[in-house]
């Protein structure tokens, strides 16, 4: 494995590797260092390294001389830092004056900015940086065997060059010889199997744990091979899935009657975080389910209006958090940063060709079905929030810039069983099928099936897109009401199924109509993907020889 990249998050980090095997890229695990997956991790993003790094107070002989740069460059010896969960799980009870939550703002902004102490010394986000970094490569050589020598690394578009710059520097520090950078919309639109072999506008909009970034850009072919993007507007809010845990916890509070201490000291910050990692916990369950159930430590010294010490439980609604959202005005932001980079770009929604969402914050209710309205569902690519930059990255560092060109659901037309009425569903494009097909990708004569028992005139298909669990790692869909599912993974909701055409079924008129008494095939009808992604149509009247539609489009499929 030699193409390697990573996407260094404010939240989490992701390193991922082109795997030839396989024929698709793929995140490393670092059992180590990795979020955990657990009954505490809705998400199941067990892959990602949480960025936050411990800097070790009183490091070995064996430590100090790992740090020396002339030996650090060679080979990893000691350990300078605990990073990632390791990290968080040594702050759980306690935070240490050593301890850097996360340090990409500061590194962006002002790399000398003390962000922690060590003893006497000041740690800079530099510091922090080059001791994250450090351990997660020795992480990535302790896993796989490989010292990482040639790395490509994600880059907002939003840094400024002194950024690359430092995370250049670091890694030059720690060995490896060759640093590229991709821009993380370029990235993006790799990990999501767009192809650019055109150019194409794309509105990119990110939304993590403390920022909201909106950035509409035009990708080319020539771009695509430089990994940049020609940014044409962008809009960037501090608002985050941060902000929504604290609006949470808040809004618990309320319900139990409790007053939150306005005391700074350390006791009442440690609470209000282990409270607020509660509220995250919470939110992200009732993404997926109506409600979940928070458990809240009172201490009277913390709670003025507490009468006494003890736990309260309070549930969490998915529709109450959709109202605290509103009530926030989190979606007027989001509206308002999607309208501002259109306004400055020039452009209509209309005029978009894909929109592309990343960040855990996305999977927040009604944040998908807010685009689904305003740009249609067809161009919306929301399913690997957390990995399609990272996946982005590693086709790029592995010159594989075209390999995710493929259809990702199935589709399928439903017919109903005569018998039971229950409905089935027949593939007609299955995924991971790569386009533009044949006209005659799937083709088969059919017998109307007169539901009514009365003649058909009308020939109606309804076509269906198709998500179900086939082994691979866990993604994302949403169903027509707009509730989010997991697909794969350990805790998968099953099939879910969409219908897509339900408005215009009709694919042609029969003259004369059917009847419900001839049971020969009527209809042959075929099917094809043309190279916009367009479901393609041809249907034939086998009695009358007429050819009812011909390579017109159905739905467009992503």
């Amino acid at each position: 494995m030699t193409a390697w990249a990573l996407d260094l998050g404010t939240t989490n980090c992701g390193v991922a590797c082109w795997d030839e095997a396989l024929g698709r890229p793929r995140l490393i695990e670092l059992p180590a260092v990795c979020r955990k997956l657990d009954a505490k991790d809705p998400l199941e993003a067990p892959r990602l390294v949480p960025s936050a790094v411990h800097l070790l107070e009183k490091p070995g002989f064996l430590d100090r001389l790992g740090s020396w740069p002339p030996l650090e460059r060679r080979l990893f010896l000691g350990r300078r830092a605990l990073i990632g969960r390791a990290a968080l799980q040594h702050n759980e009870g306690t935070v240490y004056p050593s301890f850097v939550p996360t340090f990409k703002p500061a590194l962006s902004e002002e790399s000398l900015r003390p962000l922690a102490r060590v003893g006497r010394e000041s740690v800079t986000a530099r510091d922090a940086a080059h001791a994250f970094l450090r351990e997660l490569l020795c992480e990535v050589k302790r896993a796989t065997g490989h010292r990482v020598r040639d790395l490509v690394v994600t880059s907002p578009v939003t840094a400024f060059e002194t950024y690359r710059a430092e995370v250049q520097q670091v890694l030059r520090q720690l060995g490896v010889r060759r640093v590229r950078f991709i821009d993380e919309p370029v990235a993006a639109a790799l990990g999501y199997g767009i192809s650019l072999n055109q150019e194409r506008t794309v509105l990119v909009v990110d939304v993590g744990g403390g920022t909201m970034h909106a950035v509409l850009v035009r990708l080319s072919p020539q771009g695509a091979v430089s990994g940049q993007a020609n940014v044409l507007a962008k809009r960037g809010r501090t608002v985050g899935g941060n902000a929504v845990d604290g609006w949470v916890l808040d809004d618990l509070c309320r319900q139990m009657g409790h007053r939150l201490s306005e005391d700074d000291d350390e006791v009442a910050r440690l609470w209000r975080r282990l409270m607020l990692a509660e509220a995250c916990r919470v939110k992200e369950a009732v993404f997926f389910q109506p409600e979940e159930a928070f458990l809240m430590s009172l201490e009277s010294s913390l709670l003025p209006a507490a009468p006494r010490q003890g736990r309260g439980f309070v549930a969490l609604t998915r529709d109450r958090l959709r109202e605290i959202l509103d009530e926030q005005g989190f979606y007027r932001s989001l509206s308002a940063s999607v309208d501002e980079v259109l306004e400055q770009g020039g452009m209509t929604a209309g005029e978009v060709d894909d929109v592309l969402l990343v960040g855990g914050s996305t999977l927040l209710p009604g944040f998908f079905t807010w685009f689904e309205e305003r740009f249609e569902r067809r161009r919306v690519r929301a399913w690997q929030p957390f990995e399609a930059v990272a996946f982005g990255a590693a086709c790029f560092a592995g010159n594989r810039m075209d390999a995710l060109d493929f259809i990702v659901h199935d589709y399928a037309f439903v017919t109903h069983d005569p018998k039971t009425g229950e409905a089935q569903h027949t593939v007609i494009v299955p995924r991971g099928t790569r386009f533009p097909t044949s006209p005659e990708l799937w083709k088969r004569q059919l017998v109307p099936t007169c539901a009514l028992g009365e003649p058909e005139s009308l020939f109606k298909l309804l076509i269906c897109e198709v998500s179900r669990p086939d082994g691979d790692p866990r993604r994302f869909v949403w169903d027509a009401a707009g509730d989010v599912h997991k697909v794969g993974g350990a805790a998968s909701d099953g099939q879910v199924v969409v219908p897509l055409n339900a408005a215009s079924p009709t694919l042609g008129y029969l003259d004369p109509p059917h009847s419900p008494r001839d049971r020969r095939p009527r209809l042959e009808i075929a099917f094809g993907v043309n190279a916009e992604r367009w479901l393609m149509a041809t249907v034939r009247d086998l009695l009358t020889q007429r050819e009812l539609m011909h390579e017109e489009p159905v739905v467009r499929l992503v």
